[in-house]
């Protein structure tokens, strides 16, 4: 009886830990780690909601590369991040133009596969950050780039059972709603500070599995009021017509 009530609290305690991911780990690019990075908002917003200052992100980011130059083996031993525990949570986000044509988005899947099965295998889940489209000052600009992003994302999430944080949709839907909105920074390509923040919320309703709405941190007073109610509300709403899709 001594050794079944240590069991069950053993137990116990591992589900509470399971309740959310407090170790988290991005791979990506430059589109993470523009604006203070990706991980260091997502990590204060989850902070603030689940009042928990143990939760912490780490991010491993190559300037202009593709999910499959990342060493995963490396980055997948926690001691090379300096954490005192394993990762509960992998967030993959590919290169821009792995999704332009047929052989790149077969070459980012088959890396997103392999790299989530490893993940797995550990016992971490895995995700996938949805890049966004280029704006038509980039010249590698195409019209509805957006639903080869979508495809090469949504098919690589099904194969690596891989949840999705649909970042490049929830860019378009806020466009649409407010097109003289700033996401990406002049260049086109990368996000600006906005854009950041939207990707942020974005990951942050992947995780929770609620909306952002109502959070209070703001980078460094940077964002108005009405741009931050704004942003997050469209992130929720992206979040959710995207689990129609993708489900």
């Amino acid at each position: 009886m001594k050794y079944l009530k240590i069991f069950l609290v053993i137990l116990l305690s591992n589900q509470l830990l399971a309740e959310y991911p407090k170790r988290i780990l991005f791979v990506g690019n430059s589109y993470l780690y523009y604006n203070d990075s990706v991980h260091n908002h997502v990590e204060r917003m989850l902070i603030e909601h689940y009042d928990d200052e143990d939760i912490i992100t780490k991010s491993a980011t190559i300037g202009g590369s593709r999910l499959n130059n990342h060493n995963i083996e490396h980055l997948l031993d926690y001691t090379n991040l300096q954490l005192d525990r394993q990762i509960d949570l992998l967030i993959m986000q590919g290169g821009s133009k792995e999704v332009t044509t047929s052989e790149l988005r077969s070459i980012f899947t088959d890396t997103a596969v392999n790299y989530s099965k490893k993940a797995q295998k550990i016992g971490i889940e895995t995700a996938l950050y949805m890049t966004h489209a280029y704006l038509d000052n980039d010249p590698r600009y195409e019209p509805n780039l957006i639903e080869k992003i979508k495809l090469a994302y949504y098919d690589a999430g099904k194969k690596s059972n891989s949840k999705v944080a649909p970042v490049g949709i929830a860019y378009e839907m806020a466009y649409k709603e407010r097109p003289k909105i700033m996401l990406h920074h002049p260049d086109g390509t990368h996000p600006g500070l906005l854009g950041t923040y939207l990707g942020s919320c974005v990951v942050f309703s992947m995780i929770t599995n609620s909306s952002p709405e109502g959070l209070k941190y703001n980078y460094l007073d940077q964002i108005s009021d009405d741009d931050l109610l704004f942003l997050q509300k469209v992130a929720w709403n992206a979040y959710l017509e995207h689990k129609k899709q993708y489900n």
